[in-house]
């Protein structure tokens, strides 16, 4: 009734497993319609066919989706650290099925000598090329290989948001009374809410979360508790302790690499732009080095300014280029 805007009023979270099971149970038999279907691939039994495939889970994604980067809560963390690596075999399931892309190519082939309508051989071209990407053209060996490591890597990746969460959750700036200089009376009573419903009532919370941080910077006249929140919001999957990154980044790194090698190319990076606007690592090095120059003597422009303040109010700091935001 509100064309197609979920209805979190009406669902539960312990549904969401079996949902998304059955959903790509649903996005499987619709692959099996198009790759058991005799006639010769065309574009509208193979392409158009292929977009409509998965409909159940692409709405019941709308859930998992908003769940995921809006909603979480500890109960749907386990279901997705559950979940994750059962979504990268379902999509290898798909990009690699060998009669699957052959039918892919087939159309896409006959795009190259009659090319189709711009909109429907711009379809094409994204399909033929996403598939092309993800392994549909390995032998079986490197189709196992590399599905093995994006099943790792999904696995990863959730590991890597919940750690973030986690610090977003748990490191909390308490204020009082005297340390709301410069806060707005809405933010005030917002900081009061979230305090009390933390247990800290008559105090003020500043939570580790951007919508709560950029206020904070922006307006507060406590420079130490400016650095204070800054830094626990920078810091977020990197305090050394069982929430900590860092191995994590590194082993993404390496399975990254990894999985470019196996793909044939030099690095991940050249793998993941080549269907971007830089297209090459080339180019994108190239337009951040044209910025890069502009950008530095903005900041010690602004840097400048700010120790004008500082210096004009008897602070006694001098602000280096490196730490100027939560000045």
């Amino acid at each position: 009734p509100y064309g197609g805007v979920p209805a979190f009023d009406l669902m539960k979270v312990e549904d969401v497993k079996t949902a998304m099971l059955k959903g790509m149970e649903m996005e499987l038999n619709d692959i099996a319609a198009i790759v058991n279907n005799t006639d010769t691939p065309t574009f509208e039994n193979t392409i158009e066919e292929l977009e409509r495939s998965g409909a159940e889970l692409k709405r019941a994604s709308n859930y998992y989706g908003i769940l995921s980067g809006n909603m979480s809560s500890q109960e749907f963390r386990d279901i997705e650290t559950e979940l994750a690596p059962l979504f990268s075999e379902h999509e290898s399931k798909i990009t690699q099925n060998e009669k699957l892309f052959h039918r892919i190519k087939t159309v896409y082939d006959a795009s190259l000598e009659n090319p189709l309508p711009s909109d429907q051989q711009r379809v094409i071209d994204l399909t033929y090329k996403n598939f092309s990407m993800n392994g549909a053209e390995l032998d079986a060996d490197k189709k196992a290989s590399y599905a093995a490591i994006n099943k790792e890597l999904s696995s990863l990746y959730t590991k890597f948001s919940n750690n973030v969460l986690h610090d977003e959750e748990n490191y909390v700036s308490y204020l009082t009374k005297e340390q709301l200089g410069g806060l707005s009376d809405g933010f005030i009573k917002s900081a009061a809410k979230i305090a009390t419903e933390k247990g800290q009532d008559g105090k003020y919370a500043i939570t580790n979360s951007r919508s709560s941080m950029n206020p904070f910077l922006t307006y507060s006249t406590e420079r130490e508790l400016r650095k204070q929140v800054w830094t626990n919001y920078y810091s977020r999957g990197d305090n050394g302790d069982e929430f900590d990154n860092n191995e994590l980044i590194a082993e993404i790194l390496r399975l990254r690499r990894e999985k470019a090698k196996i793909l044939g190319y030099d690095n991940y990076a050249e793998w993941r732009l080549q269907d971007r606007m830089a297209k090459t690592p080339e180019n994108a090095i190239g337009l951040m080095e044209a910025v890069w120059p502009a950008a530095i003597a903005r900041i010690s422009e602004e840097v400048a300014d700010m120790q004008a303040i500082a210096d004009e109010n008897g602070d006694k700091i001098t602000i280096e280029p490196w730490d100027y935001r939560f000045y």
